[in-house]
This record gives C-alpha cells, structure tokens and sequence, in this order.
C-alpha cells in the first residue's frame, strides 16, 4: 500500500523528511536520552535547529525556555525540569516523550500504544493529556486497552489486515459482528 499526507505520497520518505512535513511520531517505547535532564530532552526537540549541540550549548530564547516551561506544567513534569530522564517512571517518560512531541510543533502526532505499561492512575492522566492536546493539534492514537479507548470517547478506526474494516464509536464497534469475528474469532 501507500500512505498519503497533504497529497504527497510519503511511502518511502525518509523519517527525517517526514517530520519536516509536520508529523511527529510517539512510540510504544518512549524514546528519550536517558541521560539529560528533562528539560535538556525537550531542548533538542525544539524546531528549527537540526544541529543537536546547538540546541543544547547555546542559550535557548527566551520564548523557547517560556513554550517548554509551560509545555512541562501542562504534562505535569516541571517538577522533573531537572532530573534526568533515567530517573522518570515508565509514565513519565511517556509523557515527557509526548512533551517532545508538542515541542516540534507537528501538524500531526502519531502515538502509538501511549497506555502501554501504565499505572491505572497514569492511564487516567494520560487520556486527559490526549485529551487536551487534541483541542489544538490532530491526533491519531493507536491502543488496544479498549479501557482506555473508551476514555478517549472519540472515534475508532478498526484495521483489519491493512484495510479499515469499520469506523464509529466504540460501543458501535463493540457491537459490530465483523469487529469481533476479525478480533475475537466469533
């Protein structure tokens, strides 16, 4: 198959290419250098300067330091603004990997499995966050905890070997007997 965005066939872009269209993608596994500080993590995702030793030796703006500041309060995290990220829970890395999303300012955010691992209580604050950021950019979130989906309260989108095999609510899909015969086997 192919993938399109804004009309161009993105297929076999290269990821660097592909976020400089404004797509920003979220693993399973939160990716973060473990070894800077939180703050440091959101720094080198700012737009702009591809150059990562720029990013980190020179002094952000102060318009940069203002967005990633309010950016941390908004995912709960300014408490962590100088902690390493090797020292965050799982959660926290997630949220803080989400963080360097919204820095790059994508049109688009791509999470993937963002429930993966979680507390019941993380799971709670990261639907809110989700929530939140998707009055201001589109989101595509990819889970299978249907409890979490459920939180969402938006849209689903059932694949089926690569082909969209129903859309609607969740208790739509719950309900639809081509849903739970290709996930359930009934």
């Amino acid at each position: 198959g192919s993938v399109f965005y804004d009309g161009r066939n993105i297929t076999k872009m290269d990821e660097s290419d592909i976020a400089l269209m404004g797509i920003g993608r979220k693993f399973q596994t939160p990716t973060v250098f473990d070894s800077l500080t939180t703050y440091e993590n959101l720094l080198l995702a700012l737009p702009g300067a591809q150059d990562w030793k720029n990013n980190l030796w020179t002094r952000e703006s102060a318009e940069e330091r203002a967005q990633i500041e309010s950016i941390l309060h908004k995912v709960n995290l300014m408490e962590y603004r100088d902690l390493e990220a090797k020292s965050l829970s799982h959660g926290k890395r997630q949220w803080l990997a989400i963080s360097a999303l919204i820095v790059s300012k994508p049109k688009l955010l791509l999470v993937d499995e963002p429930a993966a691992g979680l507390t019941d209580m993380e799971t709670e604050q990261t639907a809110d966050l989700l929530l939140e950021l998707a009055k201001e950019h589109t989101l595509v979130v990819i889970e299978h905890d249907m409890d979490f989906v459920r939180r969402l309260n938006q849209k689903v989108t059932v694949l089926n070997e690569g082909k969209v095999l129903a859309e609607g609510s969740l208790e739509e899909m719950e309900e639809n007997d081509e849903v739970m015969e290709a996930y359930l086997g009934r």
